[in-house]
């Protein structure tokens, strides 16, 4: 070994010397055949680390995976990819035809198919997050990257854009229209999360065809980067202030992982108080459930048949239905809504007798309260949803509850007599709510109480005075605008009897040619020196009405079947030459009576607050908790 140990004067010599430079090689060969046993030795052991090929890394079980080479962007629309050579369920898809060079994308489910791409070892290309996806749908043509995101829960989209991932069940979709010009605005949806919180979502129409080939009802997804606008004040079809809107930068892909579970579904009941409350007002759509009582006019039985040539030429099925023994009530099936209940009906073989619609308007029809089906409605029938189960089971169980009522009595339009109308409050058998047209001539209008009360200027029902304002406990408003409705007591008769009749909001309107709201604002403008809770007298334009015949929609209550009033609520008021609306008066239709309309206690005068006094709307006449004081 000294012969390593070379100084400056004899290295010239030593470097060219022959034994000198076999010893080097010899050590260096010795060096790479230990370095190869001892690399042999490792991976015998599996400590080594497996080779990969340039460009491809493997996948890691938990953690982020940084992408080596270069992700594609197809805008086919296509789950799978035909000339791809990935193993199945391994494609990636998003939108835009374009290659990003030496670019690398990252998200947060496995990608799955990649269009036109060659990937030899069957390597995911994507980062995992526990969650399994199968398809990657993108809007945006810049081939912008999925980055792994933290998800956001429904509860906390608010207004602007969001960077987060949702996940969701798609329950429903329906197209959008512009209701005069039928110009497709966008696709509406209805979402649920995990938490079971209910949002509305909305694509716009120019990427409808992006998304809409990947989508369908009850499945579930995951949406990365979207945007949250405010929800519309009409016809709402979800609690939510907000709406998750499809962006150009939003990325849709399938969630397929057992551990979360998302609702099938969820649906908002109301009765028909809640439906009456709601009547006109163009606000949220609500639920409805019960059972059939006729179809389009006919009893339900054997020989039930549907007209098809019928129902295909009108688009509408109008059915007469009641939930347990409560009122009956109109119920029209238009378009989509029609069709699907004609299918599903025959199916049963027409014994279908349970029936769930969604997202109903209720809207006041000749008087009478009717719920419309809208474009998102869906019908459900007997077994095809837990809720109509359970509603079928306790209808097996109570049909003397659910037979109580004689479709046939209490949907039956007529024009009756004010005898006819004392003599169906006396009958023992007869005490169901119904609806009845009367011809009657006004003989006087009651004097000395009050004519009109102050409601809400949004669900019109009697306002309470608070500290500082009006308050109203349906809207839990603590501030208010009172706005006066009618609440008239008049005197009516025919060719052999008379009666007294209340007119209740819009039915005042419609005999006196005035608003309620008018007549005292203009009372109090032309007496300033008089206070506040001073009794506005009786406007001429209601003693104008005075020898009038009318048609009067009259309502017989509850109050009226068991005696404790004889005064009849008027729902709505028409001039004997203006024929008669396309939807009848029906017995047993929720409609407001007078009774209904008022408190208990009188509420205090308050100058400050109020056109008049807010009292006792008229003298024996009914006063309860309000539950809406509008009709018509």
């Amino acid at each position: 070994m000294d012969s390593f140990c070379l100084s400056p004067s004899d290295f010239v010599y030593k470097a060219l010397s022959p034994p000198f430079l076999l010893r080097i090689l010899f050590i260096q060969l010795l060096i790479r055949v230990l370095f190869r046993l001892r690399f042999s030795a490792m991976s015998s052991n599996g400590k080594s680390t497996s080779e990969k090929p340039k460009g491809v890394e493997t996948d890691s079980s938990t953690g982020s995976i940084n992408l080596i080479g270069t992700p594609y962007v197809s805008s086919s629309h296509t789950i799978s990819a035909p000339h791809s050579k990935q193993g199945q369920g391994e494609a990636s898809v998003t939108s835009g035809l374009t290659k990003l060079s030496g670019k690398t994308s990252v998200s947060s489910g496995v990608l799955i198919g990649v269009p036109k791409s060659r990937n030899p070892y069957g390597m995911k290309n994507g980062v995992s997050t526990g969650v399994r996806g199968k398809a990657v749908v993108s809007s945006g043509g810049k081939g912008k990257a999925i980055v792994s995101a933290e998800v956001v829960a429904f509860r906390s989209v608010k207004y602007g854009s969001h960077d987060g991932e949702l996940r969701f069940r798609l329950i429903h979709y329906w197209e959008a229209r512009n209701v005069v010009t039928k110009v497709l605005i966008g696709l509406e949806m209805l979402l649920i999360d995990e938490e079971e919180t209910v949002i509305q979502g909305f694509i716009p129409a120019g990427r409808i065809d992006t998304y809409l080939p990947h989508m369908r009802a009850g499945g579930i997804y995951r949406l990365n980067t979207f945007y949250g606008s405010n929800n519309k004040t009409l016809y709402r079809v979800a609690e939510s202030s907000f709406t998750v809107t499809f962006s150009t930068t939003s990325v849709l892909s399938d969630l397929d992982d057992s551990s979360v579970c998302f609702p099938e579904d969820r649906f908002r009941f109301h009765g028909y108080e809640e439906f009456d409350a709601a009547c006109d007002l163009k606000g949220d759509l609500y639920d409805y459930i019960g059972h059939i009582k006729l179809v389009n006019g006919q009893v339900l039985g054997d020989n039930l048949v549907l007209d098809d040539a019928d129902i295909a030429s009108s688009r509408k099925v109008m059915l007469h239905v009641q939930t347990h023994d409560g009122p009956v009530m109109k119920l029209y099936l238009w378009d989509k809504a029609a069709s699907e209940f004609c299918e599903r009906f025959k199916a049963s073989g027409g014994t279908a007798r349970v029936i769930l619609v969604t997202t109903l308007n209720p809207k006041r029809l000749g008087g009478a309260l009717a719920l419309s089906s809208m474009a998102p409605s869906r019908v459900f029938l007997d077994t095809d949803v837990q809720a109509t189960r359970d509603y079928l089971n306790w209808m097996n169980m109570n049909l003397d509850v659910a037979n109580r009522v004689n479709a046939d009595i209490v949907t039956k339009s007529e024009t009756v007599t004010i005898g006819e109308l004392f003599s169906y409050m006396k009958q023992e058998d007869a005490k169901v709510v119904a609806w009845f047209e009367c011809i009657a001539t006004v003989g006087d209008v009651v004097h000395g109480s009050s004519w009109y009360y102050i409601g809400c200027g949004v669900c019109h029902t009697k306002a309470t005075k608070g500290p500082t304002s009006l308050m109203c406990k349906k809207c839990g408003k603590t501030s208010i605008v009172g706005v006066a409705q009618y609440l008239t007591k008049i005197s009516v008769y025919d060719n052999d009897d008379q009666a007294s009749f209340v007119l209740l909001g819009d039915a005042g309107h419609e005999l006196s040619g005035k608003k309620a709201s008018e007549l005292v604002e203009d009372y109090f403008e032309a007496n300033e020196d008089v206070r506040g809770d001073h009794l506005v007298p009786v406007p001429q334009a209601l003693i104008d009405t005075i020898g009038q015949t009318r048609k009067f929609v009259v309502k017989v209550s509850k109050h009226n079947l068991t005696g404790q009033t004889q005064s009849l609520t008027v729902t709505k008021v028409m001039t004997l030459e203006v024929p008669e609306v396309e939807a009848n008066l029906e017995g047993n239709v929720a409609v407001p009576d007078t009774r209904d309309t008022l408190d208990k206690e009188d509420a205090d005068d308050d100058p400050s607050t109020c056109f008049g006094s807010v009292k006792r709307a008229a003298d024996k006449v009914e006063a309860e908790d309000p539950k809406r004081a509008r009709s018509g």
